[in-house]
């Protein structure tokens, strides 16, 4: 399948780059059984999507092709224009750093480090003044009800409060593009709103969020629907 809206423009005319593109990719993990097949899709800036469809179709994998954290066999992965299948390993993680951010579904927060330092790891990459993202993640977990010491660790809170840490460390650089994975599989009602409404709030700042997702209440709440 291959979707690819227009290029915007802007208020003088000129095209708009997509914040995030796939051109012809194809990839499997056993020789002669692709997952993807020449699958293509432009991701614009401002835009939030919902990739859905059956377990085992792909969509996880997509999203760590999408992510640079997986190489496709052919085809292509653009980040705002700019080409990234002959970039290093050092080159696509920098990439990473400066433009991503990623909520998984099990939070994947480091089980020894304390729930400040996990939502500031990512920005300590982009070479930040601690005390700098310090007060920021504070500020994010202030917004998002982490109503818990910062200085706990990941076992010793909830699975929402882990989701919502999770979040914030997404949004501390303010990423070009978001990546989700089932951000809500385990949440309750209440938190799910909260997510739901934080990625929609970040696509709506010019990012594009990108959305993996069982739930047709939160495709629903997307821009569009990309069903693989």
């Amino acid at each position: 399948m291959t979707i690819t809206p227009p290029a915007k423009s802007d208020a003088l005319g000129s095209v708009t780059m997509p914040a995030l593109e796939a051109r012809n990719v194809t990839f499997g993990y056993a020789p002669g059984r692709p997952v993807l097949d020449g699958w293509s899709a432009t991701f614009p800036g401002g835009s939030m999507t919902a990739l859905t469809g059956p377990s085992g179709r792909g969509k996880s994998t997509l999203l760590y092709l999408l992510g640079l954290m997986l190489r496709p066999q052919s085809g292509e992965i653009l980040v705002d224009g700019l080409t990234c299948g002959r970039l290093s390993d050092a080159g696509r993680a920098r990439l990473r750093a400066h433009r991503f951010g990623f909520v998984f579904q099990d939070a994947a927060l480091d089980q020894t480090r304390t729930v400040l330092d996990n939502v500031t790891e990512t920005a300590l990459y982009r070479g930040r003044p601690r005390h700098e993202a310090q007060g920021q993640a504070r500020e994010l977990l202030d917004r998002f009800g982490v109503d818990v010491s910062p200085r706990r660790r990941p076992g010793q809170v909830s699975g929402g409060q882990a989701q919502r840490i999770a979040l914030c460390r997404a949004l501390l650089n303010s990423p070009r593009v978001l990546l989700a994975d089932e951000p809500t599989g385990n949440l309750d009602p209440a938190t799910t709103e909260l997510v739901v409404d934080a990625l929609r709030g970040h696509a709506q700042t010019g990012a594009a969020v990108i959305v993996v997702t069982h739930s047709p209440a939160v495709a629903a709440s997307c821009d569009r629907e990309i069903q693989l």
